[in-house]
C-alpha cells in the first residue's frame, strides 16, 4: 500500500468518514455564496445557506432559507426571498423576508414585504414597506378577496366602482 493512502486513509478515520458527506444542511449563518466585487450575475439563485453579494446583480431572483447581504459595494436589482435580508450597498427590487436592516449609507428602491424592519441614520428608502407580524401565517401577498370596491360619496350609480 503507497504511503499516500496510509495517511489519507489515518485522516479519513479520524473525521468519522465524513469528508464526502454532501447530503448535510450547512450551519444557517455559514456563507457559501459570495458575488465578488468585480462579479456580474443575472439569473435564479438559490441556497440553503446565507449569501453575500459585493458585486453586480443585473436581474432575477436570490432565495435562501438563511441571510442574504449586500454590502457596500453591491448594485442589485432583482427579487430577494430570505430569512434575514441586511443592506448597506444599492437594491432596487421586491424583498420577502423575516427582517430587513437598512444600514447607514444604503439606497433602497422597491417593496419589502417584512415582520421586522430596522432603519439605520443614514439610510435611504423609497418605495413601500409592509409589514406584517411576527406571528402572521401564511404568504405575504394580500388575499385577492381584499380588493374590495370603493364607492365615492358624489359617484353615480352609472359609474363603474373604483379599486383599491
Amino acid at each position: 500500500m503507497p504511503l499516500n493512502w496510509f495517511f489519507w486513509d489515518s485522516w479519513r478515520r479520524e473525521k468519522g468518514d465524513q469528508v464526502f458527506r454532501r447530503n448535510e444542511r450547512p450551519q444557517p449563518d455559514a456563507i457559501e455564496v459570495i458575488i465578488g466585487p468585480r462579479a456580474t450575475y443575472s439569473g435564479a439563485l438559490r441556497s440553503d445557506s446565507s449569501i453575500r453579494i459585493d458585486g453586480v446583480v443585473e436581474s432575477g431572483l436570490l432565495e435562501t432559507l438563511a441571510n442574504v447581504i449586500l454590502t457596500e459595494g453591491a448594485r442589485v436589482n432583482c427579487e430577494i426571498r430570505a430569512r434575514n435580508v441586511s443592506i448597506r450597498g444599492y437594491f432596487d427590487g421586491v424583498i420577502r423576508a423575516d427582517r430587513v436592516e437598512l444600514l447607514a449609507g444604503c439606497y433602497v428602491r422597491g417593496a419589502l414585504h417584512v415582520n421586522s424592519f430596522l432603519l439605520d441614520e443614514g439610510a435611504t428608502l423609497e418605495g413601500e414597506l409592509h409589514m406584517r407580524g411576527e406571528n402572521a401565517e401564511g404568504s405575504l401577498d394580500l388575499p385577492a378577496d381584499m380588493k374590495t370596491p370603493v364607492v365615492l360619496p358624489d359617484a353615480q350609480s352609472q359609474q363603474e366602482p373604483e379599486f383599491e
